[in-house]
């Protein structure tokens, strides 16, 4: 008698399909090249849990009310339906019109970059600091959105077909967000509260603090464990950890400092998630030493570059003793020497003289290659710093 063929059937839902869309303004200065952008775009398509089915990018003369020209519209259309995308993702903010205009056309769920970060962040936030911060940068990212789903109602300016549960909910909804907002900063400034506390009593016992920064993926994590012994997750996927990690690290003369790490950089960063992590990045403002965490490897390696110095210039840091981390130096094979690394700084269109070299060290966190030679120079780096 045969037996029957068990089958096993996986009660997990399919990954969610998405196609990606981007554009680029012919003439608008930008460092990042379309397809970098898209690449990364990519990244954290995957990073969400989502699986890119398709990518459609265009030079355009200016923006459009629905982001793409009439005839990438057409096309997009198109390879949804030939893909079963079920959503399309934008590689900038979307204005209200053009999220607005892109749902009504495609008839299907429309994100863009910000959502996009924002939802990764949700996924990634543990402590209750992290949770309040990711709320916050959610509910001020929704608040004209959700204007906008009421406007059909808000533009009728009164009397007839305004009266009733519409115009009632479009006021409960925004009173809703904007208590819950209000509720949250409250909270965030009792965060910020506490840890002034911490830093003012730090200071008083005389113990530097060095932040690790740097764009997502560099391995600032990796970093942190393999100095501390931190324990800090580590993925090849771009904001593996989210919340702030603080340890003690022991330096080759017997002095110990506070290692910190905070969320990495991107490009395209929102400024309402800035602003919602400024209690978190207000540790980069105590810090006595930056150490800038570079993937020397990386393609767009000076595009990230400068992505953290400008995000470090709109903070007012840019003054800030730093000390540059080339990372990830034992994907560049054998033989190399010291010389290399300015060559591949200069190759890859990153600045460089005699005082960049002073203050950059090359190392692989992951094989704890150079970790001896990066403490003596932060050693170094903090007698000749003046504490914050």
């Amino acid at each position: 008698m045969a037996r029957a063929r068990t089958q096993t059937v996986s009660t997990y839902p399919p990954p969610e399909r998405a196609i990606l869309v981007g554009v680029q303004v012919k003439g608008e200065p930008y460092g990042w090249s379309l397809e970098d952008s898209l690449d990364e775009l990519a990244s954290l398509t995957r990073t969400a849990g989502a699986q890119v089915a398709g990518t459609v990018a265009q030079q355009v003369p200016r923006m459009s009310p629905t982001y793409v020209g009439t005839g990438k519209l057409e096309e997009l259309k198109e390879l949804r339906q030939e893909t079963a995308a079920a959503t399309i993702i934008f590689d900038d903010e979307l204005t209200l019109a053009q999220q607005r205009n892109l749902e009504r056309a495609l008839k299907v769920k429309v994100l863009d970059r910000t959502a996009l970060i924002l939802d990764i962040f949700a996924q990634r936030a543990h402590t209750r600091e992290g949770r309040l911060q990711v709320e916050l940068a959610q509910h001020e990212y929704l608040l004209p959105r959700l204007t906008g789903q009421w406007s059909h109602l808000e533009r009728l300016g009164g009397g007839i077909g305004t009266r009733g549960p519409g115009e009632t909910q479009l006021e409960t909804d925004r009173r809703l967000v904007r208590n819950r907002i209000a509720h949250i900063k409250e909270q965030l400034e009792e965060v910020r509260r506490h840890r002034a506390l911490y830093r003012a009593r730090r200071r008083s016992q005389g113990v530097p603090v060095v932040s690790l920064i740097g764009y997502t993926n560099a391995g600032k994590s990796t970093l942190m464990n393999a100095l501390t012994h931190a324990g800090v997750l580590v993925e090849d996927r771009l904001f593996s950890t989210q919340d702030p990690v603080t340890r003690r690290l022991r330096l080759p003369g017997g002095g110990r400092v506070l290692l910190t790490d905070t969320v990495g950089f991107i490009q395209k960063l929102p400024h309402s998630v800035v602003a919602a992590f400024r209690a978190t990045l207000e540790e980069l403002e105590e810090a006595t030493l930056l150490l800038h965490v570079v993937d020397i490897t990386h393609p767009s390696v000076a595009e990230q570059w400068e992505t953290v110095v400008g995000l470090l210039q709109e903070m007012g840091l840019e003054a800030k003793p730093t000390l540059t981390v080339l990372n990830k130096i034992d994907r560049l094979g054998e033989g190399w020497e010291r010389l290399l690394v300015k060559a591949l700084m200069e190759e890859n269109g990153l600045s460089w003289s005699p005082e960049r070299e002073a203050v950059t060290v090359a190392i692989s966190a992951a094989r704890s290659f150079g970790l001896e030679t990066l403490t003596s120079r932060i050693e170094r780096a903090l007698e000749t710093s003046t504490p914050s």
